[in-house]
């Protein structure tokens, strides 16, 4: 009895635990969800093999929206658990879900039908660094910075990146099941973009299915033991994006904005 109390206590807590990205802002402007492909619930991805890996379970199909960003700009994409829920006292994604925060994009010939089965290049990774104070769950991940920052990720947009319509995918990988295979949660959204601007970039692409395998290091690893180095899954950042060091708290800018309906975000 003690053991199936305690399977269905861990369980309670995986499932509290799951999030969406939700909403997006272009250069301060809150959009909303105005042209996300928003899934259907709040339940992660395991198959890296599955095409739902692209854009989430239902996420081939796509909106009316769009929302124009010039390149050299900065969208930020926003998590949370439930959908709707903006407030900042409620961790973006919570039950200790540490990983990496990464985002790739895919140039497409119209964002509102494209399936995500072409090319996508990585603008944006937030991994891992150890925090040195014992405990391997004490370590600083992407996540950690962006549950501090109330689910919020800025993210630039290449400012020589070819003008037109792109899918943009936001993602998390959770590892704190990773430990065998199958047991990383990976939730990810797409949003649909259209990019202004005179470059010509095209960077180098990978697929989705086939970015990763389920047993690559950054995606099968035990977090709760030490670790000493951690390889972020997927291919490097291209020219122009983002690499981050996490550094649990030092992620948000010092100001006062209006970071969600519910409230002001001060640091």
């Amino acid at each position: 009895m003690k053991f199936l109390a305690l399977a269905s206590a861990l369980a309670v807590q995986q499932v509290a635990g799951h999030a969406i990205f939700q909403q997006l802002w272009v250069d301060g402007v809150d959009k909303s969800n105005t042209c996300i492909r928003m899934p259907s619930s709040n339940t992660p991805v395991s198959n890296v093999g599955s095409n739902d890996v692209r854009c989430n379970a239902g996420g081939s199909r796509g909106v009316a929206g769009k929302c124009a960003v010039p390149a050299g700009g900065t969208v930020t994409v926003e998590m949370h658990q439930q959908p709707g829920d903006r407030n900042c006292k409620n961790e973006a994604i919570g039950g200790s879900h540490y990983g990496p925060v990464l985002v790739y994009m895919t140039k497409v010939a119209d964002a509102s039908t494209a399936d995500g089965s072409t090319g996508w290049f990585k603008v944006y990774e937030n991994g891992w660094a150890a925090a040195n104070k014992g405990a391997a769950d004490n370590d600083y991940w992407g996540v950690k910075d962006m549950n501090n920052c109330c689910g919020k990720v800025d993210v630039k947009i290449p400012s020589d990146l070819a003008a037109g319509d792109y899918l943009l995918r936001a993602e998390v990988i959770a590892l704190h099941t990773a430990g065998q295979q199958g047991g990383a949660q990976l939730y990810m959204s797409c949003y649909q973009l259209t990019v202004s601007g005179s470059g010509t970039a095209t960077p180098a692409t990978v697929k989705f299915p086939g970015a990763y395998k389920a047993g690559d290091s950054g995606i099968k690893i035990n977090i709760h033991t030490a670790i000493s180095n951690y390889v972020v899954p997927g291919p490097p950042v291209v020219a122009g994006g983002t690499t981050k060091v996490p550094n649990q708290g030092a992620s948000c800018a010092k100001k006062n904005v209006l970071r969600g309906t519910n409230d002001i975000f001060a640091l």
